[in-house]
């Protein structure tokens, strides 16, 4: 028996209703979010070196550094004063203070832990042109794409706090350097994004009326799950396999305080089973 199709033009096709909408976006996250890139695999398993955790701290502190950024052009579109107060709170989430506070400024406490001169990491000099690439093409969606799109691109922090979870509990049962104070980056993010996250969404499913817009937010959501991914294969072809350096590219040794073979995992506990 064959299947019954609509004949209606997408354009006059419903809405799909609250629920099924948000599962739509929620399906793409579990389909395409970077926690299935095997560089996390590596990173939470224990199996980066430390000049790997090095380049993904330095590579990774770009994308940390264009978020408020792309809060801020967003911001600058925006016209009712009410989304601007909400939205103002991601900006200080990362940026902080004058003299402290924020997620850059924890960022900057991981680098200093993995041996990494912060002033170095946070000059971006060294990141791969491939992670610079993604980063400013986020930037510029947020930028000049239709509000809701660029609301809908925000929506990665659906999927973010299992992904933090993950990551304390790998570097801490894995690294020498982490310890709490190196990690207080994701240990905030897991109290920060949830409220984020809960006015995005809340934003989206008011805003997407109709199919045509559905789909649109949909599309916005995927590309920022292709950002994020696109930051991850481009750390796994420079410092993994084929392991090919590009042109400005971090060489592994520039903006490095600690030692240079500083160990990266933890010493085996004595006495432990073989």
């Amino acid at each position: 028996m064959t299947a019954w199709r609509s004949n209606l033009p997408d354009a006059l096709k419903p809405a799909l209703n609250r629920t099924d909408f948000e599962a739509r976006l929620r399906a793409i996250g579990a389909a395409r979010y970077h926690d299935k890139h095997p560089f996390h695999g590596m990173l939470h398993g224990g199996g980066c070196s430390m000049t790997q955790v090095r380049a993904w701290v330095i590579n990774r502190f770009y994308y940390q550094s264009r978020i408020p950024l792309k809060d801020a052009a967003f911001m600058s579109r925006c016209e009712d004063i009410s989304i601007r107060r909400a939205w103002r709170k991601r900006i200080e989430d990362h940026d902080g203070g004058r003299e402290e506070g924020g997620g850059i400024r924890r960022w900057l406490k991981l680098a200093e832990a993995v041996g990494l001169d912060p002033d170095y990491v946070e000059s971006t000099r060294g990141v791969l042109p491939g992670t610079r690439f993604a980063c400013d093409a986020y930037v510029r969606f947020v930028r000049d794409m239709p509000m809701l799109d660029a609301v809908a691109a925000s929506l990665t922090e659906l999927f973010a706090p299992t992904i933090h979870k993950n990551r304390i509990a790998g570097l801490l049962e894995h690294y020498a350097f982490a310890n709490e104070d190196a990690l207080s980056y994701f240990r905030k993010r897991l109290d920060e994004a949830p409220v984020d996250v809960a006015f995005g969404l809340n934003y989206v499913l008011d805003h997407a009326d109709t199919l045509e817009k559905q789909d649109a937010a949909a599309a916005a959501l995927t590309f920022k799950t292709d950002v994020l991914w696109a930051q991850l294969d481009a750390l796994q072809s420079a410092y993994v396999s084929p392991a090919l350096l590009p042109p400005g590219g971090w060489d592994g040794k520039e903006g490095v305080i600690g030692a240079l073979d500083q160990p990266a995992l933890r010493e085996p506990v004595r006495g432990a089973a073989e």
